[in-house]
C-alpha cells in the first residue's frame, strides 16, 4: 500500500481508504462480526484511513470503529463528519453551539481525545458562503478538539468556495470515470493551497464494478433503491448521478477497455489514483475480499496515457449531457 501526504500536512495516508457508511447499517446489513472483519482486513491491507460521518447509522458507524481502536490500538487517520443530524436539524446543526455538542458527540463514539479531522457534511451553499461554520470550526481546532477540519461537498463551486477559508485541510468530492468535472475545475487549485483530496463514490454506487445489470435490484435500504432519482438527497450521491439504466449500458461499453489483471474495479480506482491531485480514494465494502480487491489497486501499474485518453473522450462524449444534480 502507498501511502501520500495530507496535503500539506506531515501525516501520510494510504492511498486507498476505507468508506464506513455501509457500516452504519444505511446501505444494506452489515452484522457486528461483518464489520469487525472489514476493519481488520483493511489495517491488514495497509490501508490507514477510514472515513465515517455522525449519522451513518445514528453514530453506530463512529461506534464500531471506536471498538476497534481500542481492541487494536490500530494506528488509524479517522476522518469523521458533521452537519446532516438530526438533532437539532438545519439551520440549527450550523450553530455554534450545535457543532460543538456533535463533535464532543464524535469524540465519544469515536473514543478519542481529538478528531484526526472532522468534515463538514454536505451542507447547504449559502452556509458555506456566509462563512461562520469555519470560524466554529478554527475554534475546535485552537482548542484541539479536532487536529484539522475539511469538507464533504456536492459541487465544484461548493469546492472552490471552501478553498477560499484559511485552515481547509480537505476537499471530499465525487470523482470518478463516470464524473470527470474535477479535473478542469479543482485540482489545480486544490494542490496549490496544500489541501488534500478524498475521492467518494470511485466506483458510482457500484456501476464501475461492472456487475450490475438492468435487472439488478437492491433492497428498500439500499440508497440504489431509494435514492437513484433523487428522492432522499442530492441525485449525485447515487450512481454518480446517472439514469441507472443509462449507467448499466455506459459501464458495458467500458469492459472492453479494462486491462488485463484487472477487475474493472481496480481500473476504476487505479485511473482515480493516477491524478497526483487525489490524496485518498474512499471505496467502500460489505465483505473483506472486497477490501482487499481495493487495496490492491495501490500496487498495481498507472494506466496507460492512451487509456486515459480514451476514458476521458468517453466521459465527454458519451457521459457528461446525462449527469444530473449539483455538479
Amino acid at each position: 500500500m502507498h501511502l501520500r501526504n495530507f496535503g500539506h500536512d506531515t501525516a501520510k495516508v494510504s492511498e486507498i481508504g476505507l468508506g464506513t457508511w455501509q457500516l452504519g447499517g444505511d446501505w444494506g446489513r452489515v452484522d457486528e462480526a461483518t464489520a469487525e472483519a472489514i476493519l481488520e482486513t483493511a489495517v491488514a491491507s495497509g490501508i490507514n484511513f477510514f472515513d465515517t460521518a455522525d449519522v451513518y447509522g445514528g453514530g453506530l458507524s463512529e461506534e464500531r470503529i471506536g471498538r476497534f481502536l481500542k481492541k487494536t490500538g490500530a494506528p488509524v487517520f479517522v476522518a469523521t463528519k458533521l452537519g446532516r443530524g438530526g438533532d437539532p436539524g438545519w439551520p440549527g446543526n450550523f450553530e455554534r453551539a450545535a457543532i460543538r455538542a456533535h463533535t464532543e458527540a464524535s469524540l465519544r463514539r469515536l473514543g478519542v481525545d481529538a478528531l484526526d479531522l472532522t468534515q463538514l457534511h454536505c451542507i447547504p451553499t449559502e452556509v458555506l458562503r456566509e462563512g461562520a461554520v469555519f470560524d466554529h470550526l478554527r475554534e475546535l481546532r485552537d482548542e484541539g478538539k479536532i487536529r484539522r477540519f475539511g469538507a464533504s461537498v456536492e459541487s465544484m463551486d461548493q469546492a472552490l468556495l471552501c478553498l477560499e477559508q484559511e485552515g481547509l485541510a480537505s476537499l471530499q468530492i465525487i470523482f470518478n470515470i463516470f464524473r470527470q468535472k474535477p479535473i478542469d475545475v479543482l485540482f489545480d487549485r486544490a494542490r496549490e493551497r496544500g489541501v488534500a483530496i478524498i475521492v467518494r463514490l470511485p466506483v458510482a454506487s457500484g456501476l464501475l464494478t461492472g456487475k450490475l445489470t438492468r435487472e439488478t435490484t437492491f433492497a428498500p435500504d439500499d440508497h440504489r433503491q431509494y435514492n437513484r432519482d433523487g428522492q432522499a438527497f442530492n441525485v449525485g450521491e447515487t450512481f454518480a448521478g446517472l439514469p441507472f439504466e443509462l449507467g448499466v449500458e455506459l459501464a458495458e461499453a467500458l469492459k472492453p477497455l479494462v486491462p488485463a489483471g484487472m477487475t474493472m474495479a481496480q481500473m476504476a480506482l487505479r485511473w482515480i489514483l493516477d491524478f497526483e491531485a487525489v490524496t485518498t480514494v474512499i471505496p467502500g465494502a460489505s465483505r473483506p475480499d472486497q477490501v482487499r480487491a481495493n487495496a490492491a489497486a495501490s500496487d498495481l501499474p498507472p494506466l496507460s496515457r492512451e487509456l486515459h485518453a480514451r476514458l476521458r473522450g468517453f466521459y465527454r462524449t458519451r457521459v457528461h449531457d446525462h449527469i444530473r444534480g449539483a455538479y
